[in-house]
């Protein structure tokens, strides 16, 4: 390979990984791999000027902005820090900077947090906008989203506030967040985060704020800008912007000599395996603003900041063969068995695949030495081979399978989807029982039956489907094993009970792909029944607020199947409700009829939807913008003080939480 191809390679491949991590959210590769690879291509060009691209990946920032939202420009550049792997590295930085200053100087040392950046902008002390990384230069505004981050206050505390002041930091899912939202999507058959990171990032750019306040981020400031700062150094403003009501790490330390910099290192690469929330890494920075501006910058680094990144744990072990399961969706996952190693204070016996190209990426044989790696410390997975390790005994080539390995059916792949499907939904015993294990969960019909007693009806042949599990008689359920008369009785009367359970929970029991629990209400509000909704044309439902092509194609092909159109029949003659209840019908008014209303800010006694869903009831109609056609405003705390401007302006009345309610009682 010439130069000049492995520089386009290299460019090539960089580019793919930029896109998949700052616009997928959705690495393929280890953040020191991609060093790597961007330190060969620039020792490359720096070699070889005459292969010099202005559009090259060493050139840029990457992005990470979106066409959804609005780009802002940043008053401050962004840039990233360069990155080290080791304690010389260190060392180099901190000689480098003792040459270049000449003088005495502090280094504060940080956590790095794993999440994703963010800029606070504050005028008066209070939160008007908050920005995305994006390029460096330009970002996503995602205020809206931010605001419902309870760790970033709205207003800051204090008298020594600047008039205006940029804070920025990094958004986090905690660990405890991250297995709770994982737990649910698997539930789904939805992709797994990978690691806490790519679940902050993607939720940050979640167009709808509820989505994001349900997943309970997090953040951490760590740098203060602006005109007036109440002290000259990194680590005094910081301080500051505790004092203001910012959440600052209580790791942050300013250290006074190379000594103390190591120490910190080894502290934290152990203590932050106890944190709530993911580091990667240790930042340095000169802690004098002055000294700060004297070392100035590159043309992508500031001079007087270096980030330490800790390895990922990682062990050798063997692949002894490949397993794949298949899931209520018909979606097939592959998963490694390994000889079990110790990874990370756990025994790890199995690692994911995830899907058809990492498979065919790594180039996998069976008896091959993998690296294994826990995706954010938590989700193991294989990284790589040691393919110097091969020998001649090495077994065949791991190529996903063409076959059902429950039923035999040939897969199929959607296209743009990186699984692969079995489509024998009616035949093949994973898939129905998943659904039934679906059907019967807490948030769908919350029926009193675990996956054991599915299986042991299923395999006597008592349950084909969901619909059977209405016909169940006590004496069917007591000639099994573990089923005493009591924890039968218990059975059926939660059968029974479901029978009351809501019209949008019945709608998400039937599992259809993609069709989860929030979907499903927008599709009830929007449909109100099954009838309505089987009717929907695919451009009827695209139309709905929410629901895009990917969803609506999933209900055009589910209710064009007989099958699901048999069972949805055999559920309703069962009594389950199959429409939208007029809610509280003795309730129901005209109160709000021919008024306009615009919910903004928190409230104390409903969510946001209760109160679009009480307006709606009582014949008002809700509104996201303030104009001149709104009614009143809903208020709750925190109003946004652009839309309290705007109500003044159109002398627009505010009614709060108890005015509200009060209005509807009288």
């Amino acid at each position: 390979m010439t130069v000049k191809d492995e520089i386009e390679q290299l460019r090539a491949e960089l580019d793919e990984h930029n896109y998949r991590y700052y616009v997928l959210s959705a690495p393929t590769i280890s953040d020191k791999e991609f060093d790597d690879k961007m330190r060969r291509l620039q020792e490359l060009e720096a070699a070889h000027p005459e292969y010099a691209d202005p559009a090259s990946p060493t050139q840029r920032v990457g992005s990470d902005i979106s066409k959804e939202f609005k780009q802002v420009a940043h008053r401050y550049p962004m840039l990233s820090l360069g990155n080290t792997y080791s304690a010389e590295d260190v060392r180099d930085f901190y000689e480098r900077t003792a040459r270049l200053l000449g003088e005495p100087f502090e280094i504060v040392a940080e956590l790095k947090f794993d999440g994703t950046s963010i800029s606070l902008i504050y005028e008066e002390g209070v939160l008007v906008r908050a920005v995305t990384r994006g390029d460096g230069t330009r970002g996503d505004d995602v205020t809206a989203n931010v605001r419902t981050i309870r760790s970033i206050p709205l207003r800051l505390r204090g008298d020594d506030v600047p008039a205006e002041v940029e804070i920025r930091g990094e958004v986090l899912l905690p660990w405890s967040e991250f297995d709770r939202i994982n737990q649910e999507r698997a539930a789904q058959e939805e992709p797994l985060f990978a690691n806490p990171r790519n679940a902050a990032s993607g939720t940050l750019k979640q167009l709808n704020p509820a989505i994001v306040a349900a997943r309970r981020l997090d953040a951490y400031l760590y740098y203060v800008l602006g005109e007036e700062l109440p002290a000259d150094t990194h680590y005094g403003n910081l301080q500051a912007a505790r004092r203001w009501g910012l959440k600052v790490s209580d790791a942050t330390q300013v250290c006074h000599s190379l000594d103390d910099i190591y120490t910190y290192i080894n502290k934290w690469d152990t203590e932050r395996k106890n944190l709530p929330v993911a580091t990667d890494g240790i930042v340095l920075k000169v802690n004098s603003l002055r000294q700060q501006q004297a070392l100035g910058y590159t043309a992508k680094n500031p001079r007087w900041a270096i980030a330490y990144k800790f390895q990922a744990e990682r062990e050798e072990t063997r692949l002894n063969s490949v397993s794949y399961q298949v899931g209520r969706t018909g979606a097939v996952t592959p998963v490694a068995n390994l000889e079990p190693v110790l990874l990370a204070g756990t025994v790890v016996k199995r690692a994911s695949l995830h899907n058809a190209d990492i498979i065919e990426g790594l180039d996998l044989h069976i008896g091959d030495q993998v690296y294994v790696e826990k995706g954010g410390e938590i989700i193991p997975k294989i990284v790589g081979v040691n393919k110097e390790a091969r020998t001649m005994m090495i077994g065949e080539k791991v190529r996903f399978i063409t076959r059902c390995p429950e039923c035999g059916t040939k897969l199929v792949r959607t296209e743009g989807e990186a699984a692969y499907y079995c489509p024998n939904d009616t035949g093949c015993a994973p898939q129905i029982k998943g659904r039934i294990e679906h059907f019967v969960t807490r948030k769908a019909m919350n029926v009193n039956i675990g996956p054991e007693t599915i299986e042991d009806l299923y395999e006597v042949g008592l349950l084909k489907d969901a619909a059977d599990l209405y016909e169940l008689k006590m004496k069917d359920l007591i000639r099994l094993e573990r089923r005493g008369e009591r924890s039968a009785r218990n059975l059926l009367e939660s059968l029974d009970a479901s029978k009351q359970v809501p019209f949008e929970r019945v709608l998400f029991a039937l599992g259809i792909r993609y069709v989860g629990e929030s979907v499903a209400k927008r599709l009830a509000q929007a449909f109100r029944s099954m009838d309505a909704l089987q009717a929907a044309t695919f451009e009827q439902l695209v139309a709905t607020e929410d629901i895009g092509e990917r969803i609506a194609q999933s209900l055009v092909d589910y209710f064009a199947k007989e099958a699901n159109l048999t069972l949805i029949r055999r559920l309703a003659s069962y009594g389950l409700q199959m429409e939208r209840a007029e809610e509280e019908a003795g309730a129901r008014s005209e109160k709000l009829k021919g008024q306009t209303i615009v919910i903004s800010g928190t409230f104390a006694h409903h969510s946001r939807d209760e109160y679009k869903a009480l307006i709606e009831q009582h014949g008002g109609k809700n509104s996201g913008s303030i104009s001149s056609k709104t009614s009143f405003i809903l208020a709750g705390e925190n109003m946004g003080p652009a839309k309290m401007e705007k109500a003044a302006q159109l002398g627009i009345r505010l009614l709060n939480e108890d005015e509200f309610l009060k209005l509807l009682e009288d």
